[in-house]
């Protein structure tokens, strides 16, 4: 491991540190002074005290009185219509017994909602998707507001939940915590099989029947799905970050390794949670540790809905991270993970050709991680996780992860990596800022000039295609999408009639204010376009047939019109009475009135109402 650190990114982090000086001194004294009150359950009046463990059994209700064991909040997103979080069901009585023969107590404080963004893909619910995080936030605070605890445990994978997880966990921030995942699914049908079938059902050219029996083969069982989507860049990000235990990420579900390193979560949590080797999340997570979330899901490609969480993420720690500081990491992380939408392998193939313990290697020994971080690993900072787990004869062990690749085509050393940069990238100009992510655009594809086509509503623009009026050259605009607009939905519906257009050969690129996907694929997506048109920004001065620039390797988003003229047009306000109300809309409106810009992480704290 070199003990040199890449310029930029000492340069980035020490930038990160001295913006974010006052608000993180502020919030590591707000943890502190909760510290230093001890256990709050000690000064909890005997009635609330026996309300808490009113319902425990009488070793645990006998532990509880005394206070001379550890109380583990168990928080948890469990419900069985999300394949990843099905497992979850009997995680609360494993964890519970493990934690109580490590010499602690556990309790489920408290469930949050867990919403799968795959089955609200299209519809009204994703509306409330992006929203769900904060109010996640919201409810681990109010699970571990009791004052009962001396550590959590989270129980979250997917899209929203983890980063909402994290930002209200962070608000005890004085709590040890660590985070239990449980795996993917097996592989099914491959990713770009299920691609294909898509597309063919754009086009016309199979029927709903052949669609929906692709899709049943590919997200089969229990488990996340197998593509490199926000799930999965949750779980890489965890791990990188030292919040879950080294190697957890990516072991499926329902095998004797899950099982164990399951039990050995609760275990660790009451040694974390002990007096002598108490580590606080507000503490792991520094701005070090920030950093290294950055480039993980760079060095992966990961999900550009990360250029919102871990902003959000950030800022509930106190720590100020913006789309510079991406961009500038982007220029020198290079990309070492092919996983689809990136590549036709899954996460599981990833984990087999070394996966997380051969990826921080590489990073460590080039100097692109910082190793000098707690984690819940305990002592060793990231060097920890080198390693991976396995069972042996003595039960769960680590031992050295891989010291090369198994498959180089799917994830590369940093010597031959699979392209030179992270691919994620901030684009500016006259249109104001978005992002994009061209780990999976063809370099042929990374700047469109062409006029635009505006919508303010998916569907309209599918049914345009299937009308056959976007075959052609164009950058599609879908405006009105942001989160003050309506929530800022993911687009996903958009992906296979643009690629449609750009295999017939057409100049295609999309342009909106609102999200595009976790698994953003080949079409160049200027996404999360910041300011909205609902604030008046300059996508809702656009009319049809103006000309656009969007240009990834420069880093440009205009349009290509006389200045004045541009400006002195009269913002069009987007229609959003239909978003209004149904599917629980309407109990979002004080979320859309308060939410801040993309930039900021698109959360609802932190806003003057």
């Amino acid at each position: 491991m070199t003990d040199r650190l890449n310029e930029t990114l000492a340069r980035v982090t020490r930038r990160i540190a001295e913006r974010s000086a006052d608000s993180r001194a502020a919030y590591l004294d707000r943890i502190a002074r909760a510290a230093d009150q001890g256990p709050r359950r000690r000064q909890l009046g005997c009635g609330n005290l026996a309300h808490g463990f009113a319902a425990c059994g009488p070793e645990d209700k006998a532990d509880l009185k005394s206070a001379a064991k550890p109380n583990i909040a168990i928080v948890t997103a469990y419900n069985d219509m999300l394949s990843a979080h099905q497992p979850y069901e009997l995680y609360p009585q494993r964890l519970k017994a493990a934690v109580r023969g490590a010499g602690g107590v556990a309790q489920v404080a408290g469930g949050v909602p867990a919403m799968c963004d795959g089955v609200t893909q299209g519809r009204t619910g994703m509306e409330l998707s992006l929203f769900s995080r904060d109010v996640i936030a919201m409810g681990t605070a109010i699970a571990l507001s009791h004052d009962m605890f001396d550590g959590v445990l989270c129980l979250g994978i997917c899209d929203k939940i983890v980063p909402g997880l994290m930002m209200g966990a962070l608000s005890f921030g004085h709590l040890p915590v660590l985070f239990v995942p449980s795996g993917p699914m097996t592989s099914g049908l491959s990713n770009p099989e299920k691609a294909r079938i898509r597309q063919l059902y754009a086009e016309g050219k199979a029927d709903r029947q052949a669609l929906l029996e692709a899709e049943a083969a590919s997200y089969h069982g229990p488990g996340t799905c197998t593509f490199y989507g926000t799930a999965n860049s949750n779980q890489m990000l965890m791990e990188i970050m030292g919040l879950q235990l080294p190697g957890s990420s990516f072991v499926n579900p329902g095998t004797p390794l899950r099982d164990a390193l399951t039990d050995a979560a609760a275990r660790r949590i009451v040694e974390l949670a002990s007096p002598a080797a108490r580590t606080p999340i507000g503490h792991v997570v520094d701005e070090k540790a920030v950093v290294n979330g950055v480039i993980g899901l760079l060095a992966t490609g990961g999900s550009t809905n990360h250029t919102l969480h871990l902003v959000a993420i950030a800022a509930a720690a106190g720590i100020l991270l913006t789309w510079e500081d991406f961009d500038d990491l982007s220029a020198v992380v290079p990309l070492l993970a092919r996983v689809y939408p990136n590549g036709k392998a899954d996460v599981n193939h990833f984990h087999a050709a070394g996966g997380m313990a051969f990826l921080i290697g590489e990073l460590l020994d080039a100097g692109l991680l910082h190793a000098d971080v707690r984690t819940v690993a305990g002592e060793g900072g990231l060097g920890r996780y080198r390693d991976e787990p396995h069972l042996g004869s003595d039960g769960l062990a680590w031992r050295a992860g891989p010291a090369r690749s198994l498959d180089p085509e799917v994830l590369a050393p940093v010597a031959a990596p699979i392209a030179a940069d992270g691919g994620l990238r901030i684009l500016q100009g006259n249109l104001g800022r978005a992002v994009i992510k061209v780990s999976a655009v063809k370099p042929e594809h990374r700047r469109v000039e062409a006029p635009v086509r505006i919508f303010e509503d998916q569907d309209d623009m599918v049914a345009a295609f299937k009308r056959g009026e976007l075959h052609r050259d164009v950058v599609v605009v879908i405006r009105g999408q942001g989160p003050r607009a309506n929530g800022m939905p993911e687009l996903h519906k958009l992906t296979p009639p643009l690629g449609v257009l750009q295999d017939l050969g057409y100049r295609i690129a999309l342009l909106t204010d609102g999200r595009m996907s976790g698994a953003s694929g080949k079409v160049p997506a200027a996404i999360h376009l910041t300011p909205e048109a609902v604030d008046q920004g300059p996508i809702a001065r656009l009319r049809d047939g103006d000309p656009v620039l969007l240009d990834a390797e420069a880093g440009r988003l205009e349009v290509l019109i006389d200045e004045a003229e541009f400006a002195a047009r009269t913002p069009v306000r987007p229609d959003l009475a239909r978003n209004a109300w149904g599917t629980g809309r309407e109990l979002f409106a004080g979320f859309r009135r308060l939410v801040g810009p993309a930039d900021q992480g698109a959360a609802v704290f932190g806003r003057d109402a």
